[in-house]
């Protein structure tokens, strides 16, 4: 009986997040227009008015943040999480800092021209907006603004679905910033939906109406990712996904000392994030020299090194182990190609840093690395879309095939339309 009630209890929940989903979705496909046809001025005062509203709002949003956060505090959730989830007055103003560069970023033009055809016909290449775009993405509730900024940039609508955790700094994000700053452009302030259901069956629900949302951008834990864009392949709905992450940095033989103390510094200044440094190969000519020093680092740092022989994978992602997120992999590597072989065949191909003075080196870990990053002497913390591209990002794509790769900006959602002409 007990398990005929469960099975009751699960459909309703997959019912309810359903409605919720598609409820959100015809009201944003509804609204898209208003966003397809916008001036770009228009554009421009909405994300002014989103950075104004996060200021006039802050009382509200934090409000609803610390009750995220007590509530996260009674379920346990550990340091890094906590972490990702917190909103603090530096963090909104950093958000309405970004918000008030996008403004300012010159809009990608509607047309290119190709080329010239026979009988006096002329190709162009135009940008249109894709309609509506879906966003599952973790409870980090500054994603809200992110994506929304980068939708409404892009002039596309959109249903955004973040974890359980931030949804109550995710209302207030939607109510008091998103929706009253799209209605102070005249623009409709439906166009931004927030699912408010909680629970991962409307995650579900997200990748499963490719007619209102054919495309979804995922982010989050690797298998949970991996299967929202299984079961959005499923249903027929194109996915960007973000799925995993964990960045490398090769200590060379021919590396700075000070230099590799200041990346390892850099590229651990946040343990919750998918580009900090995950695993540290060191060259095996320095690994008796550097190994005592860099474990004394770690230490300081309050994160745990796992040296060899490992119990785990070597590309193990720490930043999605819940309670172990303080821990980096350290493992010798025979010189920059072997280096780049284990960061190709062990990791997911996020970013990889090469720390040395020897330029050769460098092109042998370039030449030898297919990852999406490549760093010589610098943080792959950097491979991120506001500090890589100066524009917020909606998640870094590491796909292995043709499209957007690294961070995925407002110009990557569009959809390409041909037009020929006659020549004027």
């Amino acid at each position: 009986m007990m398990g005929d009630m469960t099975t009751t209890g699960d459909e309703a929940a997959r019912q309810e997040a359903s409605a919720a989903v598609r409820a959100a979705a015809e009201a944003a496909h509804r609204a898209a227009g208003s966003l397809a046809s916008a001036p770009e001025e228009a554009i421009g005062r909405a994300l002014r008015a989103m950075a104004d509203r996060l200021g006039r709002a802050s009382d509200v949003i934090r409000a609803a943040n610390d009750d995220d956060m007590r509530a996260a505090d009674q379920a346990g959730l550990t340091g890094a999480l906590k972490d990702r989830l917190r909103l603090d007055d530096t963090r909104l103003k950093g958000i309405a800092d970004q918000l008030l560069e996008l403004a300012e970023v010159p809009a990608e033009p509607s047309s290119r021209l190709i080329r010239e055809l026979p009988g006096g016909l002329v190709a162009h290449e135009r940008r249109r907006p894709v309609g509506v775009i879906g966003a599952n993405f973790e409870a980090r509730p500054n994603v809200v603004a992110d994506i929304a900024s980068q939708l409404i940039k892009s002039r596309n609508a959109g249903v955004l679905r973040t974890g359980s955790a931030a949804l109550r700094s995710a209302i207030a994000l939607a109510d008091e910033v998103v929706a009253p700053a799209l209605d102070d452009a005249d623009l409709d302030p439906a166009a931004i939906q927030l699912v408010r259901v909680p629970g991962q069956a409307a995650a579900y629900a997200l990748v499963s109406e490719p007619e209102l949302i054919p495309l979804v951008i995922l982010r989050g834990s690797g298998e949970s990712t991996r299967a929202l864009a299984f079961e959005g392949a499923r249903h027929g709905v194109r996915t960007l996904a973000h799925a995993d992450g964990g960045a490398v940095m090769f200590v060379d033989a021919g590396a700075d000392n000070s230099k590799i103390i200041q990346l390892i510094e850099e590229s651990l200044d946040r343990l919750g994030v998918c580009n900090r440094l995950n695993l540290l190969l060191i060259d095996g000519q320095r690994w008796d020299e550097l190994v005592p020093p860099i474990t004394e680092l770690l230490t300081r740092l309050g994160i745990t090194p796992s040296l060899p022989p490992h119990d785990h994978p070597l590309g193990y992602e720490w930043a999605l182990d819940s309670g172990r997120e303080a821990t980096v992999t350290i493992a010798p590597a025979d010189g920059a190609v072997a280096a780049a072989t284990i960061a190709n065949d062990e990791t997911s191909g996020l970013a990889a840093a090469i720390v040395t003075e020897d330029r050769d080196a460098v092109d042998r870990f370039f030449n030898a690395y297919a990852g999406t990053g490549a760093f010589w002497n610098a943080t792959p913390r950097l491979l991120d879309g506001y500090k890589l591209l100066a524009v917020p990002e909606t998640g870094i794509n590491i796909d292995k095939v043709p499209g957007p790769r690294g961070p995925v900006t407002f110009r990557d959602l569009y959809l390409r339309q041909f037009v020929i002409v006659p020549q004027e």
